[in-house]
């Protein structure tokens, strides 16, 4: 009889994760001589501890291939680290439960940092406990932060929309400077790493024209730097335009923004650096500042994603598919950049134990020496990855978006109680 398998998303989704989706939900119906049933679990890992399955034969190919259109996570996500062997055994337990049940043998976990380790942590337990799986962690997330691969599904789209939305702001302030507001700051994400606000340089050419400053986690924030930088912009072109990335760190390496309470990965939330800054300007510069959060919309904006990576993010879904069922277990299919120019990327693969609960930060050559805007070199890594456009589908004017019917399971366990 053939094994069936598992995919789940977790983690903050993107606008293109639900093409890795497709990439592998796809193959696998591609390759139904070989693997049986692919369910989805509701809400990554929780979905699994809690049998919420959802059956994804029972979807027609023309909703799977809207899929490869459709933002957000189609089957739900979440934001859950599992503790170690250790610390919580009986949720593992009821892991190799829950696959034993459904004779799952591949299981993919489409996530970011976090989620390479929950995919390494299920593997590795899974050999220690005697069960056959081949556990394979599909990279996704928009802040580009994951080792090894050269960049993140994700994350070009990302780019796109922040370097766009720069562009296009700019161009609104600078209409309206003489008599109006001086500066303006798009707050953007990125914890630890600098890699979206990089991505607003792809604006212009130089820093004469929008974006005029941009502010790294990798940069300590100088609070006097910063007002000067301010000042002589404003003084020279009559308005300023920032990116900054909501994860500055101030001298202590304290985030400007912590607002004291933590996530489930026990990551600091982050509260709002873009009213903190504009608060500054406002009040020792007497400049008219207008703010904004980008928040969920740069994430989400399937209908400006970039090509690249929407056909990145289908290839990493179908070559997870593939490697599985090669007999790999604990990897990672990655993006490798073959050649700059022409832009050429191919499809390799890395074990999760050198991926997992790492972090990739900008390089310091990619920030100009004075720690304000990219270099070239930056440049040149960024462009190819907002390359192209995939428009969705659009109906009256409105992007259009497949809902799947996300048909569960009989559940054949008892309800698992987890541990508080």
């Amino acid at each position: 009889m053939l094994k069936n398998a598992i995919y789940a998303q977790s983690g903050g989704v993107t606008s293109v994760i639900n093409a890795s989706a497709y990439g592998v939900i796809s193959t696998c119906r591609a390759m139904c001589d070989k693997i049986g049933i692919l369910y989805a679990a509701e809400n990554g890992i929780l979905g699994v501890l809690h049998e919420n399955l959802i059956d994804t034969t029972k979807e027609s190919d023309m909703d799977i291939e809207a899929l490869r259109s459709t933002p957000g996570g189609a089957f739900g996500s979440c934001r859950y680290k599992l503790k170690s062997l250790e610390k919580n055994k009986k949720e593992y337990e009821r892991l190799i439960e829950v696959f034993s049940a459904y004779d799952i043998e591949y299981f993919f976990y489409n996530g970011g940092n976090d989620s390479a380790d929950t995919c390494l942590k299920v593997s590795q337990v899974a050999q220690e406990l005697g069960y056959p799986i081949k556990a394979i962690h599909i990279p996704k997330t928009i802040d580009n932060d994951l080792v090894i691969t050269d960049n993140c599904p994700g994350f070009g789209s990302v780019a796109k929309y922040i370097a766009t939305s720069i562009c296009e702001a700019g161009f609104d302030l600078a209409s309206m400077h003489a008599t109006s507001t001086k500066v303006f700051i798009l707050e953007v994400m990125g914890r630890n790493a600098g890699w979206i606000a990089a991505s607003g340089g792809l604006a212009s050419f130089d820093n004469s024209l929008p974006p005029h400053m941009i502010l790294f986690p990798e940069i300590t924030f100088d609070e006097k730097k910063f007002l000067a930088k301010v000042d002589d912009t404003v003084e020279k072109y009559g308005y300023c335009v920032i990116a900054a990335s909501e994860g500055l760190k101030n001298q202590s390496g304290g985030l400007l923004s912590d607002s004291g309470t933590s996530d489930a990965f026990g990551h600091a939330q982050l509260g709002g650096v873009a009213s903190f800054l504009a608060t500054l300007v406002n009040d020792r510069l007497n400049l008219k500042c207008h703010y904004a959060i980008a928040d969920y919309l740069q994430r989400s904006a399937r209908h400006i994603s970039s090509k690249t990576d929407v056909e990145q993010a289908i290839a990493l879904g179908v070559a997870g598919v593939k490697l599985a069922l090669d007999g790999h277990n604990a990897i990672m299919p990655y993006i490798k950049r073959i050649s700059q120019k022409p832009y050429v990327w191919a499809i390799d693969c890395a074990k999760l134990e050198d991926i997992a609960n790492h972090e990739k930060f900008m390089p310091r050559n990619f920030i100009d020496a004075e720690g304000f805007y990219i270099t070239q070199e930056c440049r040149e890594y960024l462009e190819p990855l907002i390359q192209g456009e995939d428009y969705p589908r659009f109906v009256n004017g409105i992007p259009s978006y497949v809902r799947l019917k996300n048909i569960k399971v009989t559940k054949k366990l008892t309800p698992f109680m987890q541990n508080v």
